[in-house]
This record gives C-alpha cells, structure tokens and sequence, in this order.
C-alpha cells in the first residue's frame, strides 16, 4: 500500500485519475478489454470528473462493475448510485458494457447475476473510496473478512447512514435505507490495483484508523494494507492525522 498526499483536492483527483487511466490502458494493451470497478459518493465527484476528461482511454473496451447500491430505492431516485454512474461515468465517456445493482429488484437475483459476470475474468481496477466509519464499499464495521461471496446484502449502521444524510443525499435520517447491496471485501481485494480515493476533513478520523492502525474488521478499509497495489489518495484535510513516516509518498 502507498499513501500520496497532494495539496489540494483537485490535484488529488487529477493524479488518481492520471493513474487510473494508465491501469485501464495498460490492461487494453496486454488483453484488449479493462474491467473495473466503480464507486460514488459525494468523494468521488472530483475524481470522476477528471476520469472522464482524461484522453486516449479507448471506453469501448471497458467493462464496468458497480461497486454498491441501497436495497429499495429506484434507479430514478436523487441518491440512486446507479445513476450517480450514469451521469458520472457511464454517459459521459460512453462505456457499454456495464453491470449496474438494481435496487429495486430482489437483491439474490441481482447478486446472482452481477457476481456471475465478474467471475469471469479478473478485475484490472478498482475504485473505492473510506466511509466517515472506515467503511469499504458498504462494508461496515465489524465488516466480513471472510466470504467468499461477491457481492452480499449488509445492514447500514447508524454512522454510515448519518453521513448519507450529511450528503446531502436524503432529506431525513428515516429516509437513508436501511440495507444495501454490497461488493464484499473479498471480491474488491482480487482486483489487480486498487485506487482508494479519499479527501477531505470529515474522512481524516477514518484514514487514521485504516492506515496508521492495525488490520481489523473494525475498520474495514484497513485491508487496503495488505494489498500489494493499493494507492491511496488524500489531501492534506484528509491526511491532517497521519504522521509523516506514514506516507510512503507524497505530492503537489
């Protein structure tokens, strides 16, 4: 795991995205095909709008795995992740071949059929990002080490949907679901490299306890330490915890 640390939140997305394209390159050039996986939250907006105006990624060679969705809630709906990466990603740069998690329909057939199409080939990429509560994708605390499953159902604890709420993505704490569709812990650590992208102050509690502490459930996104191609991308709001010796590299 390698920690970069830039001096502002656009740099940071700029250089993660510079990165990410050169992993999704690099995987067109040695098989014809990248797959990744995508995440989205309000950490991402950044970092997706540079993705998308990175040149020379030819997208019709990329297949993309959507990395959770909340169990319930309509793709039309404002907090619908799914289209979060429509309007984000998918339209933008127009990838065709992509595998989005139907909230609405029942959650073992869409995990069934998701988990049938990513075990197919090896995942080149993975975008993620850490929760207020060291959450990976929706991944909790105490997440599961363990499975061997792709993709599973989880409960949301109250940490997880407040910060939901501190979005700005549902009006009220009673409207954040309750549930959602998760890629497992397991299935994100497969991926060839892993861009864990993860700015601002109110995630610098969270970046402490997964990247200056010990390899626990408890902190979910601690894992990321045990993977041999793991960036992760702060700023220096999100880095404010660490200390230097923590930040095997650093920039802008």
């Amino acid at each position: 795991m390698t920690i970069k640390v830039f001096s502002s939140k656009s740099a940071m997305a700029e250089a993660a995205a510079n990165d990410a394209a050169a992993s999704i390159r690099e995987a067109i050039s040695q098989r014809g095909q990248g797959r990744i996986i995508a995440a989205t939250g309000a950490s991402q907006f950044d970092f997706l709008e540079a993705l998308t105006k990175v040149p020379g990624i030819d997208w019709d060679r990329v297949e993309m795995f959507h990395l959770d969705e909340y169990v319930g809630i309509s793709d039309r709906a404002p907090a619908s992740f799914c289209k979060y990466l429509r309007e984000r990603l998918i339209d933008k740069v127009g990838i065709k071949k992509y595998h989005l998690l139907d909230g609405t329909q029942d959650p073992s057939t869409v995990i069934a059929r998701v988990s049938a199409e990513i075990r197919k080939a090896p995942i080149d990429v993975a975008f993620v990002g850490v929760g207020e509560n060291g959450h990976l994708a929706f991944n909790d605390p105490p997440a599961d080490f363990d499975t061997h499953e792709s993709y599973t159902v989880v409960d949301l604890d109250e940490d997880c949907r407040k910060q939901q709420l501190g979005e700005g993505w549902f009006p009220t704490l009673a409207d954040v679901p309750r549930q959602a569709i998760s890629m497992t812990i397991r299935q994100i650590m497969k991926a060839e490299h892993i861009l864990c992208i993860a700015p601002d102050a109110r995630k610098a509690n969270a970046v402490k306890l997964c990247f200056d502490g010990e390899v626990t459930p408890m902190a979910p996104a601690s894992i990321l330490q045990r993977h041999p191609n793991a960036a992760i991308y702060l700023d220096r709001e999100s880095a404010a915890l660490l200390p230097a010796t923590t930040m095997e590299a650093s920039a802008g």
